[in-house]
Order: structure tokens, then C-alpha cells, then sequence
């Protein structure tokens, strides 16, 4: 109780500030280049003080077992830059599993284990201005704080893209469910910083006083109130549940019908949702732009944005980080994005998933007002990392670090078989849907257990209509055992799963996340329930 009142003394103090004179676009450009020049200082200064000089931290662990000091750290900067010294840390055992990360597991290296906590990655030196949690889209969220400070600074970079898309002064809209789900709230922050103020705030989730959540209802409200005293008026969740895109999407139609197309702030398939329900209720949403993220950008679902006459302006997040990578505006790919290496380092491991090979993409974080430190910790995404020059404002700022066709390689395991989540998202998103009809967002693989035996359905929207089931599972075992991913013992799988019935079909809506996400996979944990 004590640290929440201190966390909502700071609130108050620091918000008023926040909603300031906005930042115009040379504050912003002056913003990111300065953090990009200072990205080695920025990086010692987190390992003086978040690692070495942290006894609690599970780094300041790992770099007493590599036999690695400060000093070392500081000179393989000056000879090799920061990504040169996360090489050598990485292969001197500093790095952290996606597993140990969360907790879920000790970290062990050879003669040595360290039992964590998710909490023990968090950052000592942020300032916390308030606590939500990530979306859960490997599970359960994860707690995080949050510091007015990244948000300012994740900022910058939503200005100079909405400024090349010729975006400004349109009426935006957010999709996206309240407090304790963070994404919304950032999104408003964000966006009020340089100026750009949220017409309407749709919900997913019911914004209600309640035991379990009176802290985030109080937060919310107090925010809220605090906006509108200062002329910068936010507004308060209005509950518009998935199954009611239509609301959504007629809000769209009428500022199309005013003359200004719409800005919302969506997750990826929500906006799919919006997309549909337009064109099954004759909406002319046209022109609408889309800032989506949160799950996979791929080209299923780029191609229903495109026929509604909509563009999609894609960044990549992780609620441990913040921004990952901010949204390229001449993309060679649809989720193409730009590193933001002022604020992170990326390294690219070669993993073995499931008998398949990945590109593991490991984070190290740079500002000091992330969520959670990170030295080379595993993101669970891979993709295509590269440097071009595409000639688009960020590239002239100095951020030509790329990545695109960015996939979580979270593998579904069961009966002791294993497939990877590209090979999922490639089903689910194309191949069932053209074969059996419905949309990316109609089919989901749902893991559970059932009377102590593992059980995969394969949920199937009633939108889709009558189908075959033998057929679709089928047609699921069939692309599964093609091993598109160099699987080589993927037709093994496919045909033990066959043998032991484990597939089966279930129609009904595929399970969203609390953060309204709807993944190719959701693995039901003991003792879950989904509704």
C-alpha cells in the first residue's frame, strides 16, 4: 500500500508536467539523435549502476561467474560497440532464456544455477509512475511499471511516422482494453505528448469499480479528470467487447462520412475484426489508418486491410521493453520495422526449435527507463535483421538497423511432439481459411489437458459456416507434416497425432487474450478456464 502511494504521489506530480507544451516535430528529431549518439554511455551507465553496482541483480550473478568485470565490459565498447560486447558477454554464458527470464526455470550454466523471480529483472533505476501488465501473450501478463519518461520518449518516433504518412489532425480512436492491460493507457500518453488527443476509448474489457481492480479504476479516473482540468481531455472507456467491431467501425464510417478518415490505435487482429465487420455491414471505413501491433503483422492480414481501403502502420512492442522497433514507412515487408537502437540492442542466435532452426533474436535495453533490464535476454521472436538504407526519415536519422517477418517460435508440445509457431501461423492463417473459408482471425489451435491426456482442438469460428471436420483435421495434419520450416521428423508428428486422436475440432469463437489478442495458438495452462 505504501509503494502504491508513493507511486500515485509521483503520478501526480510528474502528469501535469507531461501534459505540458507539447513536443513538435524538431523536438523530437533532436531527441532521438541525441539518444542515438549517447547509446555506449547509455549502456555503461546500466551496467555501472542496474548490474555491477546491484549485488541483487541476476547479472551482477552471471558476470561473476563469466569472470567478467566493469572494466572489461567498458573496454570491448571502445574496441567493438555495444552489439561487440554483447557478443562477448553472450558467449562467455551472460545471456538469459525466455524461460529463466520469466521465471519459470533456474538459470543454470555450467557449475552454476541461480534460482529468479520475473521481479528481480525489474529496472532499480526507473522512476514507477504507475502499474499495469503486459497483454499475456505467452500466458499470464507480467507486471510492469511504467515511467512517464519512456513514454515521452517512445513518443518522438510516433510523431516523425505520423508526420511522413501525412496522419496529423485526424480523429483517433483506441480499441484496446483498460487498466490493468497497459497497452491503451500508453497509447494515450503517447500520443498527448506530441499533441494528438483520443476522440473515443472502445474497451474490450469492462472499465467497472471492483475489489480486484480499484486501483485501476482509481488511476484511470484520476487521469482522466486530471486531462480535462488541464484542457488536454482524454476520454473514459466506453465497453465495446470483440464481438461488437461493428461500433467501432461505424464510428470509422461516420468520420469518413464527415470528411477525415480515422486513426486507430488496435491490436492486429482487432483490426482485422473492424475490417470484416465493416464490409459485412456495408461501412465505407476507406482511408482509415491503422496503428496495429501486439501480434504478428502478416500478409493474411494485411491483405483484409488493404481491401477495405485502409493502411496499416505497424511498430513492435514488448511490455518488458517498450518499443522495440518503430513502423518503416517504405517497407520492403509488411510488419518491416526500424530497430530503435537508441534505446536497444539486438543480437541474432542461431536455436533449435522443435528440430526446426531459428534466427533467436536476443534484447539488451539501453534507456534507463525500461520496465525490466535486459542483457542479452531472449525475446521468444525471430525474423529477418538487416541493415539497408530505405530513405525514409528515420533511416536519416541514423536508425538503418531492419527487421521484418518478425514470428514467435513458441512451439506447441504435446504427446511428446513438437511444431513450431510459423508452421501454426502459416495453418491457421492461410491454408485453412482459403480451403474452408472465414478469415485469419476464424481458426486457432487450443492446447489443453483432458483427463490427464494432452488435447489440441482446432477452433473454428461459427462465422465460417458448415464444414467437414474430418476434412479440416485432415487438411491440419497434412500442412503440419509438410515441415515447411526444415522439420525433418514433422511427418512423424503429424502421423502419431493422426494415430493417437489428438486433434480435434471445436466451433466456437477462437480465444482472445486480456489484451484482446487473438493468437494462432493458446495453450490452456492447469487449473485455466476459458470462456
Amino acid at each position: 500500500m505504501l509503494d502504491d502511494l508513493r507511486m500515485a504521489v509521483r503520478f501526480a506530480r510528474d502528469f501535469r508536467a507531461f501534459l505540458g507544451r507539447p513536443y513538435t516535430a524538431e523536438d523530437c528529431h533532436r531527441l532521438l539523435k541525441d539518444q542515438l549518439a549517447r547509446r555506449d554511455e547509455s549502456f555503461l551507465r546500466i551496467m555501472a549502476r542496474a548490474v555491477f553496482g546491484n549485488v541483487r541483480s541476476p547479472y551482477f550473478a552471471l558476470m561473476r561467474q563469466a569472470k567478467v568485470q566493469y572494466g572489461d565490459v567498458a573496454a570491448w565498447i571502445r574496441r567493438q560497440g555495444v552489439e561487440g560486447a554483447l557478443a562477448e558477454l553472450y558467449d562467455a554464458g551472460v545471456y538469459v532464456t525466455l524461460d529463466e527470464f520469466k521465471g519459470r526455470r533456474p538459470i543454470r550454466r555450467p557449475g552454476f544455477e541461480l534460482f529468479v523471480r520475473d521481479r528481480d529483472f525489474d529496472n532499480p533505476l526507473l522512476t514507477a509512475h504507475y502499474e499495469g501488465r503486459s497483454g499475456g501473450t505467452r500466458g499470464v501478463g507480467t507486471r510492469t511499471s511504467v515511467d512517464l519518461g519512456l513514454l515521452a520518449h517512445e513518443a518522438a518516433s510516433e510523431l516523425v511516422a505520423l508526420t511522413t504518412l501525412d496522419a496529423l489532425g485526424r480523429p483517433m480512436a483506441i480499441w484496446r482494453p483498460a487498466l490493468p492491460v497497459c497497452a491503451a493507457m500508453k497509447s494515450l500518453l503517447r500520443h498527448a505528448r506530441v499533441g494528438i488527443l483520443a476522440e473515443r476509448w472502445f474497451s474490450q474489457s469492462e472499465f467497472r469499480f471492483s475489489r480486484e481492480l480499484w486501483k485501476h479504476w482509481f488511476f484511470t479516473s484520476y487521469a482522466v479528470a486530471t486531462s480535462r482540468r488541464r484542457g488536454r481531455p482524454f476520454p473514459m472507456p466506453e465497453y465495446a467487447p470483440l464481438a461488437h467491431a461493428v461500433v467501432v467501425a461505424r464510428w470509422l464510417a461516420q468520420k469518413k462520412a464527415q470528411g477525415t478518415s480515422g486513426y486507430l490505435d488496435v491490436a492486429v487482429s482487432s483490426a482485422v475484426r473492424v475490417c470484416l465487420a465493416a464490409r459485412q455491414h456495408g461501412l465505407d471505413i476507406a482511408g482509415t489508418l491503422f496503428r496495429v501491433g501486439s501480434e504478428p503483422f502478416t500478409e493474411a492480414r494485411a491483405r483484409i486491410i488493404a481491401e477495405a481501403g485502409c493502411r496499416a502502420l505497424c511498430h513492435y512492442h514488448l511490455a518488458e521493453v517498450g518499443r522495440l522497433g518503430v513502423a518503416c514507412t517504405t517497407p520492403a515487408a509488411v510488419d518491416e520495422v526500424h530497430v530503435v537502437t537508441d534505446s536497444i540492442a539486438l543480437l541474432q542466435r542461431e536455436r533449435s526449435v522443435g528440430g526446426a532452426t531459428v534466427g533467436a533474436l536476443f534484447c539488451s535495453t539501453l534507456h534507463p527507463a525500461v520496465p525490466k533490464v535486459m542483457v542479452n535476454v531472449e525475446l521468444g521472436d525471430a525474423g529477418v535483421l538487416s541493415e539497408r538504407a530505405c530513405g525514409c526519415p528515420f533511416d536519416h536519422l541514423g536508425f538503418r538497423q531492419h527487421l521484418h517477418t518478425i514470428r514467435s517460435y513458441e512451439k506447441l508440445t504435446t504427446e511428446g511432439m513438437h511444431f513450431v509457431g510459423s508452421d501454426l501461423l502459416r495453418l491457421v492463417e492461410e491454408v485453412l481459411p482459403d480451403r474452408f473459408g472465414g478469415h485469419p482471425t476464424d481458426y486457432q489451435l487450443l492446447e489443453e489437458e483432458e483427463g490427464g491426456l494432452a488435447k489440441v482442438s482446432l477452433v473454428v469460428s461459427p462465422r465460417v459456416g458448415e464444414i467437414d471436420e474430418a476434412q479440416v483435421v485432415c487438411t491440419a495434419l497434412e500442412v503440419l507434416g509438410s515441415a515447411p520450416h526444415g522439420n525433418s521428423g514433422a511427418a512423424m508428428m503429424a502421423g502419431y497425432w493422426r494415430d493417437a486422436q489428438t486433434l480435434r475440432v471445436v466451433r466456437r469463437e477462437p480465444h482472445a487474450t486480456r489484451a484482446a489478442k487473438i493468437l494462432p495458438l493458446h495453450v490452456i495452462k492447469q487449473g485455466d478456464r476459458v470462456s
